[in-house]
């Protein structure tokens, strides 16, 4: 990993986390388990803290024991496994965006590519992509932001989408990677993909493409921790709301897992135009490169 890029705009692709990072999970998610929750005396008057904690810990043992099992499916099997009567809440789809990520995602689309990384399924991701593709309060059509069935490529190009207002240069979904993050098959997967089509990301797969990929997420342990394993650099989307995903794991030390930390995606935006706007100061004026 080359040690003189220092910038955020020396990067050319971003892979994002979704749910946690573009979407605040965590709140839908708390409310969905209210009713499982509030009919057992030893949950009835859990925190929200203590009630998110024992869904992730559920969910993490069988997205390992169950690496190829939908989203969708695997929700389900969390309610079934934290209460096997109730099963009403299986599959309930969250997809409340955090209130500045539409914008920002359009000022980030205009100097990077952008990739989706995210632990769902094909089907359950539609809604949400829609919402971040035309922001809350539109009423765009699904189809368009639907996994197309006769999609000709090996993930999804959803710029490819007649009509579509996506920001996503490629989608990868655990359905389409076959693993959950922190595996590292889902960002080696991204990373190859990346490498092998210069249609789509230009010639920085005849470089060393770690160099030039940042990861951005809230989580640290399935995104940073696993962007540090391959040598990557990564940006904390660190939401304050936030009470999971946001600790490092055990034996993580003093290392810091992250290169730029920011408390949501629209002070990255800001950021990113800062250092524009520096750089075109800098250029002298018969620059062949400002127009």
């Amino acid at each position: 990993m080359s040690s003189t890029i220092s910038k955020l705009t020396d990067h050319k692709v971003l892979i994002f986390d979704v749910y946690g990072t573009l979407v605040d999970w965590e709140s839908g998610l708390y409310d969905a388990l209210q009713p499982l929750l509030s009919q057992f005396p030893a949950s009835r008057h859990w925190s929200r803290k203590e009630a998110l904690t024992a869904f992730i810990s559920v969910e993490g043992d069988l997205q390992a024991q169950y690496p190829d099992m939908l989203y969708s499916q695997l929700l389900a099997k969390v309610h079934e496994v934290l209460e096997e009567r109730l099963k009403a809440l299986s599959g309930q789809e969250i997809d409340t965006s955090t209130a500045n990520t539409h914008a920002a995602l359009r000022v980030l689309a205009e100097n990077f590519k952008l990739v989706v990384l995210s632990n769902v399924d094909r089907t359950s991701f539609r809604h949400t992509h829609a919402l971040l593709s035309e922001g809350i309060g539109s009423n765009p059509d699904i189809a368009l932001y639907t996994y197309p069935d006769d999609n000709p490529h090996k993930f999804w190009h959803p710029q490819a989408t007649m009509g579509s207002q996506s920001p996503f240069t490629l989608i990868l979904t655990a359905q389409d990677t076959g693993c959950y993050k922190p595996d590292l098959g889902g960002f080696n997967a991204a990373l190859g993909y990346i490498r092998s089509n210069p249609a789509l990301f230009g010639d920085i797969g005849k470089e060393d493409v770690r160099s030039f990929v940042l990861s951005v997420a809230q989580s640290l342990q399935h995104d940073h921790a696993a962007a540090r394993r391959l040598g990557m650099r990564s940006v904390w989307i660190d939401r304050q709301s936030a009470v999971t995903c946001n600790e490092l794991p055990r034996d993580s030390g003093e290392v810091q897992y992250w290169a730029w930390r920011f408390e949501t995606l629209g002070e990255m935006a800001a950021a990113v135009r800062q250092e524009m706007a520096a750089s075109r100061a800098e250029q002298p004026a018969d620059d062949p490169t400002i127009w």
